[in-house]
């Protein structure tokens, strides 16, 4: 099986970057009843790591004139600086600052003989936060799993309104009519009897239900919205900012973008596998991106488990 370009992947999906940030967007769809919905997974960079290589100046600089140590920060070949924070790390345990180190026009060599030694505590120093929207609450549930070297913001829904509800379609209903006329009247009648409840919640609490009652106006707005959302479905979207070190992220794509994991949340892994890769392609460069017989991307490496 041939593997596909990710940059060409990248821009299939209309991905985007601005200063170093990727960015691959999902467009918002509505129902002839105006419910709002998305298709596909949206993922933002929102951070990454800033390498403050200079820094090391006055370190290296404490150690004897012949080892050449200074010359560390003449190296002319820039790397990201998820990478360059990485491999100070790694040559930080050998003192590999000297002219026999690894230079960085080599780093990807370096980074493969990490990987394939299974060294993977040097990749845990770069850390990545990204929004990911378009995505359902049945793939967040999965997604929050991943506990080791992940944090976790979800949107809430005692504390969000009715007004910013959207859903997210299965990629099985898409290109089915029935399957997809299905699902828009659902999600009109979730969405119908969301705002029914609620309304009806409210004239109880002003009648003075007990069950209802708080003294804080957040309070009262929380207990109406933590009873109505009982009606909403699984399909309903729950945006998640998500923050991972290299290690990490990983191992959800190697889980996640897997030929074998369920397809809403490959399609997310092989989005967030993008961007990560637009961002570093050194640290994420040895996955293969595969066409499956069903349309749809799998992410595979050598390098399992790092």
């Amino acid at each position: 099986m041939a593997a596909l370009d990710p940059q060409t992947l990248f821009q299939n999906y209309h991905g985007s970057e601005q200063a170093g940030y990727a960015t691959i967007h999902a467009p918002v769809q509505h129902t002839p009843g105006g419910t709002p919905y998305l298709q596909v997974p949206g993922v933002v960079m929102l951070a990454r790591p800033q390498t403050n290589l200079a820094g090391l100046a006055g370190f290296l600089d404490g150690f004897d004139a012949t080892l050449h140590f200074d010359q560390y920060l003449e190296d002319p070949t820039p790397l990201p600086d998820s990478s360059q924070l990485c491999k100070v790390a790694g040559q930080t345990c050998y003192m590999s600052f000297g002219p026999k180190r690894t230079m960085n026009e080599n780093a990807r060599r370096y980074f493969d003989n990490l990987k394939s030694s299974g060294h993977g505590s040097v990749f845990e120093h770069a850390n990545f936060s990204l929004l990911l929207y378009g995505i359902s609450r049945s793939l967040t549930h999965e997604l929050i799993r991943h506990r080791a070297g992940m944090g976790f913001s979800q949107l809430s829904q005692r504390y969000v309104s009715g007004r910013m509800l959207r859903f997210v379609e299965r990629p099985e209903y898409r290109d089915d009519p029935q399957l997809h006329a299905q699902f828009e009247s659902r999600i009109d009648r979730a969405d119908e009897e969301y705002a029914t409840l609620t309304k009806r919640l409210l004239e109880m609490q002003k009648e003075g239900s007990t069950i209802l009652s708080a003294e804080a106006r957040t309070d009262l707005r929380k207990k109406v919205q933590q009873t109505a959302r009982s009606v909403l479905p699984n399909e309903t979207e729950a945006p998640i900012v998500v923050t991972g070190n290299a290690r990490s992220w990983r191992h959800v794509i190697e889980m996640r973008a897997d030929a074998h994991a369920e397809t809403e949340i490959r399609e997310l892994a092989v989005r967030i596998y993008l961007c990560l890769y637009q961002t570093d392609p050194i640290l994420f460069g040895d996955y293969l991106i595969e066409q499956l017989p069903d349309g749809t991307h799998s992410v595979v490496t050598d390098y399992r488990k790092v």
